[in-house]
């Protein structure tokens, strides 16, 4: 199928164009029932344009599931399911054919089981039984075998089954068949009931968004409004895009988005994001970003792309299956031909314990539960409003034992206000404040926003001129006629000003006019009352080196630190010094886990182990450099994220031991003759459901 034939579009209800390449692209097509059955939202959904090729595929889904690639380890791993990986994609009119004919395999078999007929008649009743139930298996075995796959699932169960009946073992041959097919089923069940169960969690995705036309409402697609247009959001209605309330006030359901249990109050002024539920009055929203750009196309982005973040234990497994299989296969065949050859024991009986092993070898219980282990690890952690790149990231958070974290905007609010002046020269605090204000306003920072918000009144911004800024210690320019340098003891350093005597309550911002400090502005940041939770958490998780980097003054770092109980702390640092610091404590202490707000602290996000950005869910910049969203500016839910790639680790390694130990004792059970082929059964499909369903636990992780 040529390029052009495939469009991946994210809802099987929009409004999309024709991608067949026979008939005419620009004219919409929409699916409706009578058209299009979707069936599943994995399968491929056929044209429905009337005027072409119905069973050529035109279009597929993208879905945060399609990039589960087939793990049965004895074919291409980059693959998608296919048919030939039947009991991953039984849907529509074949699937009722096939569960048809188990239901006809089982009614024969039984009669044959129940019934005293000759052998001649029990060969016929079984082998129809069996061709019923295994011809589509037999089919792909031989498949595979031509596509140099042969030791997949397929030819293991044929190849068991057919040496039952060679040796006479009628009923068992097809028991194995019926409930391995049975045990396929219920492992369908259990894996797409997981996946809904993940997809119904990331149900974001806003359907529609109204917008204001002409002093009336029209109902759109959210990816067509474009920023500025106002919004009309009902009671009950999804928020469909980013934006600020112009009109109304309501409280949101956030739980989706961030986690939070309790609805937010919010009002005209306030910022909201796209996929929070409005739950009381009518608002309006002026759109702010576009839906590409909203918060909530982030979040999907990111779950779409979590999964081709391998971990390290999924990859082995991967790797180990290829291995394993034939192995055991090998096993198997050694097993069936030494004894008797060497022995002189009979070849029947040997050949019977070989089958068993070629029924248990299957490792569909490590292949298909631990890719859907760090899924759900991954989507229990969405709940909880943690956004985690991938399964790679789940292995790190479990083993790290270091945290480095940024002071301002992640343990502290960043909220600065201006607490107290001291005077040391002429001008009084008025003029201090006007002088201070408009040098102030020309330069973005937290502080320097601080310092015109407490002036009170409209900077004139012609007042100030020749403004410099120097990068991590303040500004110099001109009031008026007056030379003014404005900044922090570094600064003032550098021009040789001799510094009053400081206090230890805030932070400190010197104001020199004409060469003489004149004031020193004291602003505190308040500490966020979830700081000191998520440090303790960390403690007892085991965290046993907590380090603060900040760019702020030692004094006032030294007493955040203390009060939140962390013992390694360095201040004054620029952005480079940070990235220095983390090199050298990744060499002592490696895997690290650093928390910053996602803007400043982008290179370290990016350098440690495993980057956590604190809020910040707009920035383009905090997404793309870290590896995991807070969708709450909180520390407890950096230790959330670390209890919960623990506990997803914790299943993960209940399921290969559950597998391997299971397989391992029938296997020794039927080399000394004591299991038979059905134990073999529920060694391979019993373990496989078993697995999967506790693999399923992660995504409920408390």
């Amino acid at each position: 199928m040529s390029e052009k034939q495939i469009r991946v579009i994210e809802d099987p209800l929009d409004s999309i164009k024709c991608g067949c390449g026979s008939c005419e692209d620009d004219k919409p097509k929409k699916i409706v029932k009578p058209e299009i059955k979707v069936v599943d939202p994995l399968d491929e959904i056929k044209c429905g344009c009337g005027s072409c090729d119905d069973e050529a595929p035109a279009f597929k889904l993208a879905d945060p599931l399609d990039e589960i690639k087939c793990g049965c380890g004895s074919c291409d791993e980059d693959h998608d399911h296919d048919e030939s990986h039947d009991h991953h994609h039984d849907h529509g009119s074949s699937s009722k054919i096939r569960n048809l004919f188990l239901g006809m395999s089982f009614v024969i078999f039984f009669t044959a089981i129940f019934t005293d007929f000759s052998k001649t008649v029990d060969l016929v009743l079984f082998g129809t039984a069996y061709i019923l139930i295994a011809r589509k298996i037999i089919f792909d075995a031989l498949r595979s075998v031509f596509k140099g796959r042969m030791l997949d699932e397929n030819f293991l169960m044929a190849l068991a089954t057919i040496v039952a009946f060679a040796i006479g073992e009628y009923a068992e041959g097809v028991a194995v068949m019926l409930f391995y097919r049975v045990g396929q089923l219920t492992e369908d069940y259990a894996l797409n009931r997981s996946k809904s169960n993940i997809s119904k969690l990331l149900d974001l995705k806003p359907d529609m968004a109204r917008i204001k036309i002409d002093g009336g409402f029209k109902e759109v697609h959210p990816e067509s409004v474009v920023v500025d247009q106002i919004l009309s959001v009902r009671p009950g209605e999804k928020i469909p895009l980013d934006g600020e309330i112009i009109k109304g006030e309501t409280s949101l359901d956030t739980a989706m988005l961030t986690g939070e249990s309790l609805p937010r109050s919010v009002e005209v002024g306030d910022e909201v994001l796209a996929g929070t539920v409005n739950l009381e009055g009518v608002i309006e929203i002026k759109v702010t970003k576009s839906y590409d750009n909203s918060a909530v196309s982030k979040i999907l982005n990111l779950v779409r792309e979590a999964n081709s973040n391998k971990a390290v234990t999924e990859k082995f497994i991967t790797k180990f299956a290829k291995v394993y299989t034939p192995l055991v296969v090998l096993a198997a065949g050694l097993l069936a031909l030494i004894p008797p050859i060497f022995l002189g024991e009979s070849f029947e009986t040997w050949l019977y314990r070989g089958a068993i092993f070629l029924v248990v070898s299957c490792p569909c219980a490590l292949v298909i539960s631990i890719p859907l282990g760090y899924f759900g690890g991954l989507g229990g952690a969405a709940r909880k409003g943690v956004l985690i790149k991938g399964g790679h990231y789940l292995e790190v958070l479990k083993k790290a034992k270091t945290l480095i974290v940024d002071k301002t905007g992640t343990l502290t609010k960043g909220n600065f206000k201006l607490k107290d002046i001291d005077l040391h020269g002429s001008y009084d605090k008025n003029q201090v404040l006007e002088i201070a204000a408009h040098i102030e306003a020309y330069s973005n920072h937290p502080i320097a926003k601080a310092v015109v918000e407490a002036y009170g009144h409209a900077v004139d911004m012609d007042l100030a001129t020749d403004i410099k800024e120097i990068p991590g210690k303040g500004l110099e320019g001109r009031f008026k006629e007056h030379r003014v340098v404005i900044g922090n003891k570094s600064l003032m350093t550098l021009n040789n000003y001799k510094l009053p005597e400081e206090k230890t309550n805030g932070t400190v911002l010197y104001v020199a006019v004409d060469k003489q400090i004149v004031a020193v502005l004291w602003i505190e940041d308040e500490i966020k009352s979830h700081s000191l939770e998520g440090i303790k958490q960390l403690k007892k998780l085991g965290f046993n080196r907590i380090v603060m980097l900040t760019g702020d003054q030692n004094n006032i770092a030294h007493l955040v630190a203390d009060h939140l109980g962390i013992d390694e702390v360095y201040g004054e640092l620029l952005p480079e010094d940070k990235l220095s610091h983390v090199e050298e404590i990744i060499q002592e202490s490696s895997p690290v886990i650093f928390v910053g707000d996602g803007i400043n602290d982008a290179p370290v996000l990016t350098r440690a182990d495993v980057g956590i950005s604190m809020g910040q869910l707009g920035s383009d910049v905090a997404i793309e450099s870290s590896d995991v969203v807070l969708m709450q500016d909180e520390m407890t839910k950096v230790a959330d994220a670390v209890k919960g790639a623990r506990f997803t680790s914790n299943i993960i390694w209940q399921n290969i031991i559950l597998a391997l130990g299971v397989k391992a004792i029938i296997m020794v059970l039927g080399a000394v003759g004591i299991a038979n082929l059905w134990i073999a059964v529920f060694g391979d499909v019993g373990v496989a459901f078993l697995a999967i369903l506790n693999a399923g636990r992660a995504i409920y992780q408390k």
